[in-house]
């Protein structure tokens, strides 16, 4: 094991604000050494009780700073392309919050980079695979207890979304992590995707057509779908059911105990990721910190996050055309195979 990760945190809003007070509080072997936003004083807030951080306003002087030794990428996706080459070009270790770039081009320059270099050195931040349920059915579907795998339904259910959330952002920054999902559940590239328009919510704002159908399919066959619904008001709900030949098996879904009293009966639904995936952000930063202090990383790799971005940019297609459209691959560097 080499030394304790020192990491700069770069970009302090949601995401990366909880992972700051992650690594301060629950994370063994990494601490956070500098926070890094344009909003200097949103970086200052954010060490605040975190003994020997920095607050910086600018990413290359935390890159430059010689008690860095590790960077965690929380900024907005259009900003983490120039980071992560510079922080490739230092040969560090980084987790980069998803996607790894907005666009298929742009994440092939991060693996060209990475493959240059000789190593891996990027994980990304797919939490799912990190979570005990994904987990779970990811085993059964390895074990091949159950037979093989044969479909995989997803839904997808957000509260509300935020101001400016476009149609296209369904997919680049929600089904995205069904694209990584599916992957990770069948070991296989996604061949192509197509999406459906159907019936629109009145509570959907104006240019975003909620909810959609996407349709998916895999190297083998496996099918996939996804109800993605962003202004489902209920909850947030993120559940999957797998077809297989000798069984079904579900995850996700209502969570907390099931109660019946005066005439009434029900559970809880999670009101936002934080509650749904807090648990699995744990076992992901630690997993990072644990393989960065061997040499290695822990999770989803540069080549996940291309082929996630080559998975969104043929849904924004079909999205747009209502085609099934295929997925466009470089092929597979041998550094991730």
């Amino acid at each position: 094991m080499t030394e304790t990760l020192r990491v700069a945190v770069i970009g302090a809003g949601r995401m990366g604000a909880d992972h700051i007070q992650r690594l301060n509080s629950r994370i063994h072997g990494a601490e956070v050494a500098a926070v890094v936003d344009v909003d200097l004083s949103r970086a200052q807030a954010a060490i605040e009780g975190i003994p020997g951080a920095v607050a910086l306003a600018d990413a290359n002087e935390a890159l430059n700073n010689g008690d860095v030794n590790a960077v965690l990428i929380a900024t907005p996706g259009f900003l983490h392309e120039d980071i992560l080459l510079k922080a490739i070009a230092k040969d560090i270790p980084i987790l980069c919050e998803k996607p790894l770039t907005p666009g298929a081009d742009s994440s092939w320059n991060i693996v060209q980079a990475e493959v240059k270099l000789g190593r891996k050195r990027i994980q990304v931040g797919f939490m799912r695979r990190f979570d005990a349920e994904y987990a779970a059915l990811g085993g059964i579907i390895r074990s091949g207890e159950l037979g093989e795998l044969l479909m995989l339904h997803h839904q997808h259910r957000n509260p509300t979304t935020p101001p400016g959330f476009t149609n296209e952002m369904l997919i680049n920054d929600s089904v995205v992590h069904e694209f990584d999902a599916i992957r990770f559940f069948t070991g296989e590239e996604i061949t192509s995707v197509q999406v459906r328009l159907g019936k629109a919510t009145k509570n959907a704002p104006a240019g975003q057509h909620d909810p959609q159908h996407v349709l998916i399919e895999t190297e083998s066959g496996v099918l996939a779908d996804v109800e993605i619904y962003v202004n489902a008001k209920f909850g947030y709900e993120v559940a999957t059911q797998a077809s297989f030949e000798d069984g079904i098996v579900n995850i996700g879904g209502d969570g907390g105990p099931y109660i019946r009293t005066s005439g009434r009966w029900g559970g809880k639904i999670t009101p936002g990721f934080e509650d749904r995936f807090g648990a699995a952000y744990d076992v992901e930063v630690q997993a990072w910190a644990d393989a960065a202090r061997r040499g290695e990383i822990g999770g989803p790799t540069a080549w996940d996050g291309y082929a996630t971005a080559a998975c969104c940019e043929a849904g924004v297609e079909a999205q747009k055309s209502g085609e099934k459209v295929g997925v466009r691959l470089n092929t597979k560097p041998d550094l991730y195979s």
